[in-house]
């Protein structure tokens, strides 16, 4: 038996959920957040580029995290975020809503 490894697609919205989970812990580089979501999902989700900053863009516009120019681990420039008190209250509401809509596609799928 072969096994595919196959990455799954975020439903429309999840990405904001996740980067401000990430950002949760504490500040972050882009790259860096896209990489610890792929970690903690171990490698089912993986954030392209071309998704993750027009992301962080609108979340920063919301208020939602807040950046600043700092050097990487590489001694490169990197955009840091940081997740704002607007933020963690937008987290909790979206993780609210999200083990709403979780447990009910759940009931769903296990009716015969």
């Amino acid at each position: 038996m072969a096994f595919v490894d196959k990455k799954l697609e975020l439903l429309q919205g999840t990405l904001d959920m996740l980067i401000l989970k990430t950002l949760e812990a504490g500040q972050r580089h882009g790259y860096s957040i896209a990489e610890r979501i792929e970690q903690v999902s171990k490698d089912v989700l993986a954030i392209e580029e071309g998704s993750l900053y027009p992301a962080l863009h609108r979340l920063v516009k919301r208020g939602w995290i807040k950046s600043e120019r700092g050097l990487s681990e590489n001694n490169r420039k990197a955009k840091y975020y940081t997740l704002t008190k607007a933020g963690r209250r937008q987290l909790e509401s979206e993780a609210t809503d999200w083990a709403r809509l979780s447990e009910a596609i759940t009931r769903v799928m296990r009716t015969a």
